[in-house]
């Protein structure tokens, strides 16, 4: 596998695409557990990065996931757009002086990098029923050498089985149960754009 400036742009760019498409569905996820806006929020900032991509024109991966999580960071509201941030800053980090991703370990150091920003913003850990439930799978999987769709959504299915402790969700401890949590369900709506980036 390869991933190129050009690769990530593809990347984010249909991450974009999925989050305006599926804006609803994640607002609606996000209505039972939590302010019922997630989708309204992700849909901020990934307009704010294309306005701020068009204007910037990054070249370099690093460059392309500054842009990114600036805007993730200015425009969404909530908890997701901190997150969000810190992961793609951690990121950012990882890529600096990075031509091209040349293997599946590689970029799972890169995503790992982006989910110690996420634990350290977020002080949670894997089965809080966060979007952690979702990156620490896919690190897994991309150290192990692939990731597929299947993957993805198997590791966003199984938020449901869980219990909420951290979060707006966590103050309905038993009753958050059942439910896919919002930010495991955006996070595999990256992860998924990242497996068409790959092919």
């Amino acid at each position: 596998m390869q991933l190129t400036a050009q690769d990530v742009q593809a990347w984010l760019a249909e991450f974009t695409d999925k989050i305006k498409e599926n804006k609803q569905y994640l607002s609606d996820l996000d209505t039972p557990i939590g302010d019922g806006d997630h989708g309204n929020n992700m849909a901020r900032g990934v307009n704010a990065y294309e306005a701020s991509f068009e204007q910037k024109q990054p070249e370099s991966i690093s460059d392309i996931l500054q842009v990114f999580s600036m805007a993730m960071i200015s425009k969404v509201g909530g908890a997701s757009g901190p997150l969000y941030g810190s992961a793609l800053m951690n990121m950012v980090k990882e890529t600096k002086g990075t031509e091209t991703i040349d293997s599946y370990e590689q970029l799972g150091n890169i995503i790992e990098q982006g989910l110690a920003g996420i634990k350290k913003r977020g002080k949670t850990e894997f089965e809080d029923k966060t979007m952690v439930d979702v990156w620490e799978p896919v690190v897994q999987a991309l150290k192990e050498g692939s990731l597929a769709k299947e993957q993805v959504e198997r590791a966003e299915e199984y938020t449901q089985t869980l219990v909420a402790k951290k979060g707006r969700a966590s103050y309905l401890a038993g009753r958050s149960k059942g439910h896919i949590d919002p930010g495991a369900a955006s996070s595999a709506l990256f992860f998924d754009a990242l497996v068409d980036a790959v092919k």
